[in-house]
């Protein structure tokens, strides 16, 4: 029997890539992570770790990374998955809400029945940089009267302080850079 993967084995899965998608970035690659099953597997067990099926009624996830590690976290915890897709990309009414760029804005959207009020919330996302989307997302899923246990991410990027959008929540990121 093969030992549960670790943030470090996690960490060590994802490539670097510079200058993309424009120069200057370091794309944080999770494609790696993502082809192999014990590290993939290894990756929702912590993004779930804090909860037990039951506890949670809905997984929330960010378009469009996201939606990998929260659908797999809502199948794990037995709950519902909630997509928060970009503007224009959810076929029915929606909530939405704008968050801040670098240069300009962007817009977030949730379907206005996707979650009861009381519903019990983990919000998953691959990356949190800024903080901006997540807390967008954070947004919506207050707009309908759900409470957000924890947001979850893959990774962080520490020096963007995007945890201090969210500190009215627990926060868990599995790699910090």
């Amino acid at each position: 029997m093969t030992a549960s993967p670790t943030p470090a084995d996690i960490q060590n899965a994802i490539r670097s890539i510079p200058d993309f998608p424009k120069p200057g970035i370091l794309f944080k690659d999770i494609t790696p992570l993502l082809a192999d099953a014990r590290l993939f597997a290894g990756s929702i067990d912590l993004l779930t770790a804090n909860f037990k099926p039951g506890t949670v009624d809905a997984v929330v996830g960010i378009d469009a990374r996201g939606f990998i590690f929260a659908a797999a976290a809502a199948r794990k915890l037995r709950a519902g998955f909630v997509p928060v897709r970009k503007k224009g990309k959810l076929p029915f009414q929606t909530h939405e809400q704008d968050y801040a760029l670098e240069y300009g804005t962007a817009t977030v959207a949730m379907h206005v029945d996707a979650l009861k009020p009381g519903s019990r919330v983990l919000l998953i996302d691959d990356l949190l940089a800024t903080g901006g989307t997540a807390a967008a997302a954070a947004v919506l899923v207050q707009k309908l009267g759900a409470q957000i246990l924890e947001a979850s991410f893959l990774i962080e990027l520490s020096f963007l302080g995007g945890r201090q959008q969210l500190k009215q929540f627990p926060v868990r990121s599995l790699v910090v850079y």
